[in-house]
């Protein structure tokens, strides 16, 4: 059970010696100092205020295995679209202890990233909410703008802001240390074709094709085309893409992207719709949130909400998912949209 040490690390964290803690729980620093050395046990009936002392719940006060302290995290994760400052410091400090004890647990690391990014995500929407009130406020204000616009990933005209040079710098170091690594490849590739170095991109891409001869360096191939101005050349690499890999959701769903970017909007719909439908369960929703995104653009409201309650059947019915930062997205995204049909009926 451990209690001990968790109240030791608790306190600990908490910077506060054990005489201090037993005076809130009106014990004896003797008692605070035998649980801590397992040599006793707190009794039940005080498992309430050593909690509330330390901020957290019971059960935190309980040591878990890996496996169900990670499984926690990813709960956390998925479940929480804004983590509570106290569990993600929990969090961040037992994955330190982890690296601290093992330093080459990668999965430690991944979930401290993972962690740091869920973070990130929630205080740039909350950053874009507080910037959209600036521009509300005043329209002309460049520092709402950028706020926004750095919130919301979004471009700002400036190449030297807007380039992925760091990105391509890193990947490009990352590859001579990995030669051939397909998702270095892929990186480096994607971040390359978006700054518009199409040249740059065909080496990488001849590397890409030579470890995975699939759909992938197709629709690369094509992007370079199009990129380059021949759009003709384009759409025969994006239509190799799925004759070479007709049994391929992805290849689908990647000249349906294309063919939405060039307005070719019912081409992209059959894509999407196929590229859901061809795959057994659990299936992967890529294809039917670009629908959604098709069919807000064409003002379709009623069919992009039919669309994100697909979405939800198939989380529910495929992933057994009842609750969670997804299902929280989508129903927010549905009413927004409810919004937005019912303001086109009234005008």
């Amino acid at each position: 059970m451990n209690i001990g040490k968790q109240i030791r690390m608790y306190r600990l964290q908490k910077k506060v010696k054990q005489e201090e803690l037993a005076s809130y729980l009106g014990v004896s620093a003797q008692a605070v100092s035998k649980w801590e050395t397992e040599n006793s046990t707190p009794d039940i009936t005080l498992l309430p205020g050593i909690a509330a002392y330390f901020g957290v719940s019971i059960d935190d006060l309980f040591q878990l295995s890996h496996k169900e302290q990670f499984e926690r995290i990813e709960n956390m994760l998925w479940n929480e679209s804004r983590i509570k400052q106290e569990s993600f410091v929990q969090a961040v400090s037992y994955l330190e202890g982890i690296i601290r004890e093992e330093p080459a647990n990668d999965k430690a690391y991944e979930y401290l990233a993972d962690l740091y990014n869920h973070r990130a995500k929630s205080d740039h929407e909350k950053a874009s909410e507080y910037a959209k009130k600036v521009l509300e406020l005043n329209p002309d204000s460049k520092g709402g703008w950028v706020a926004f616009l750095e919130a919301n990933h979004g471009v700002c005209g400036d190449e030297w802001y807007d380039n992925h040079f760091e990105v391509i710098e890193y990947f490009g170091q990352f590859l001579k240390k990995n030669p051939k690594n397909y998702l270095g490849l892929y990186a480096i590739i994607e971040n390359l074709l978006a700054d518009g170095r199409y040249q740059d991109a065909v080496p990488y891409i001849e590397d890409l094709q030579s470890i995975k001869n699939d759909h992938q360096a197709h629709i690369y191939l094509g992007d370079v085309a199009f990129g380059c101005g021949d759009h003709q050349a384009a759409r025969a690499q994006w239509d190799l893409a799925v004759e070479k890999s007709p049994k391929a959701w992805q290849a689908y769903c990647s000249r349906a992207d294309r063919y939405k970017k060039i307005g070719l909007v019912q081409e992209a719909i059959a894509d999407y719709e196929h590229c859901f439908t061809m795959q057994d369960p659990p299936r992967l929703t890529d294809g039917l949130y670009s629908l959604v995104q098709v069919y807000e653009g064409m003002k379709e409201y009623d069919k992009a909400i039919a669309t994100y309650e697909r979405i939800l059947t198939c989380m529910r019915e495929e992933y057994g998912q009842q609750i969670g930062v997804e299902e929280e997205e989508c129903h927010k995204e549905m009413l927004r949209l409810q919004m937005l049909a019912e303001q086109r009926t009234f005008i």
